[in-house]
């Protein structure tokens, strides 16, 4: 048996024993951990076989064998030569290369491009559903985002390191999936990693910052590990910023980008926006409230397809009840004439126009901007975010 069915063999057996209870990432790394066997390469060809199983799996067809639809999966997903097609099914090598129009006729007439996402009634409003579908065929690519000052600096070292990259403008650059970037090279201080429509959501603020009067107040209430309110600093470091997030954990990460990024100036505290009100006071107001809720994040299942995977209609309504909830502990603390920004990363009607549409029902809040930012044609992540004011 050659090791490219020994690859095919051990693909089926984490596809049989992965139940997406957490990332496949850490299941792989778990899996090799006890299974020392593999090399980096088998574990990389091994990888790659079960995250291109998940992408397609959807569009199928149930009765092929499992060998065949890791095969299949392997044509319809990479885009250049494969030693593993090459060595058990060399014609599907030779198309490789071409168009998914031309791959589609060696799936037959039963796998179908629109299957691959099968919630197609639950998106959002001007999302083409068919090109949605097709970009899980697609890894997206890795993005940077060059920081003020540091333009000319960070892109010199990438070509001094051979690190190939796309420029897509003056502050965004887009590397190949998988590139690990080399110490030269300061995360936070020159660069951010940070997807193109993440850097898109902060043109769509920036007028709207750049017409308030300072000193602007920034409550970022989801903060995470603070990428949003670092973009924000780039735009008007006389920014005062207030974060928080459900743990201490996430703040402490936050608290070391912050260091590496300059932002030094700031409050922070732990809250559950979901579940209770914030440790602020009734008269505490800002400017600008930025809202990056928590959300079923499926406008990045390109980059991790086994959640679409396991993934039930019925969770979207969870997740769009907790949003009100946040956005209604959130409000009252936005200033008079300020603004709440909502932001997700999702792809549901429910989490984005529907949440817009609460909002401005149950709070009076009036919608100045609303952008559904696609990323299925760019290898991104697709992002919806709205801008609304208090009077």
């Amino acid at each position: 048996m050659s090791r490219y069915h020994s690859y095919i063999n051990t693909a089926k057996t984490i596809i049989d024993q992965y139940k997406g209870q957490e990332p496949l990432a850490v299941f792989l790394k778990q899996f090799f951990a006890t299974n020392k066997k593999y090399g980096s390469k088998d574990r990389k060809q091994i990888g790659s076989l079960c995250y291109d199983y998940y992408r397609v799996a959807h569009g199928l067809p149930a009765a092929m064998e499992k060998d065949d639809q890791l095969l299949l999966a392997t044509l319809l997903c990479e885009h250049q030569f494969s030693n593993l097609l090459q060595d058990l099914r060399p014609e599907w090598n030779q198309i490789i290369w071409e168009p998914e129009a031309i791959k589609m006729t060696a799936a037959g007439e039963n796998f179908k491009t629109e299957k691959l996402f099968p919630l197609t009634a639950e998106l959002s409003d001007g999302i083409d559903a068919t090109a949605f579908a097709a970009s899980f065929l697609h890894q997206p690519k890795f993005f940077l985002r060059l920081r003020p000052g540091y333009e000319k600096i960070a892109q010199a070292k990438l070509s001094a390191l051979a690190v190939p990259y796309e420029r897509i403008n003056d502050q965004c650059l887009a590397l190949p999936n998988g590139t690990k970037l080399d110490e030269e090279i300061l995360i936070d201080k020159e660069v951010v990693v940070q997807d193109y429509n993440s850097q898109q959501v902060g043109e769509v603020i920036r007028p709207f910052l750049t017409n308030a009067q300072s000193p602007i107040t920034i409550w970022d209430c989801c903060a995470a590990s603070g990428g949003k309110s670092i973009m924000l600093f780039d735009i008007d470091k006389k920014i005062r910023f207030t974060v928080s997030d459900i743990r201490s954990s996430i703040l402490h990460n936050l608290q070391n980008r912050f260091q590496r990024a300059g932002l030094q100036q700031y409050q922070s505290f732990v809250a559950d926006l979901a579940e209770n009100g914030a440790e602020l006071s009734a008269a505490q107001k800002f400017n600008f409230i930025v809202a990056d809720v928590p959300c079923t994040g499926s406008g990045t299942w390109a980059r991790t397809p086994e959640q679409l995977y396991y993934f039930r209609k019925e969770l979207i309504a969870p997740f769009a009840l907790r949003q009100q909830k946040i956005v209604s502990n959130v409000v009252p603390h936005i200033a008079a004439g300020g603004y709440l920004i909502y932001i997700t990363c999702s792809v549901f009607k429910k989490e984005n126009e529907c949440i817009v549409e609460y909002i401005q029902q149950h709070h009076a809040l009036q919608l100045r901007a609303m952008k559904l930012l696609e990323g299925y044609r760019r290898f991104a992540d697709t992002m919806f975010v709205a801008v609304l004011q208090k009077s």
